[in-house]
């Protein structure tokens, strides 16, 4: 069975991925609300999953 944790983190990534490059406000340095959003969700999302893996690794 697939990791949803994993899952849901790769997708943010690709929505990230996808947004930044069809936003012309977007830079390395800026983002638009939007992509503010989709960064803060991909940042969240694959913190918690490294957490658990490093969780997962002391056990």
């Amino acid at each position: 069975m697939p990791d949803d944790l994993y899952q849901r983190y790769q997708a943010a990534h690709r929505a990230h991925q996808a947004h930044i490059r069809t936003c012309a406000r977007c830079t390395d340095a800026a983002r638009c609300p939007g992509g503010q959003r989709a960064y803060e969700l991909f940042v969240r999302l694959q913190d918690a999953y490294l957490a658990r893996q490093r969780e997962q690794r002391r056990r």
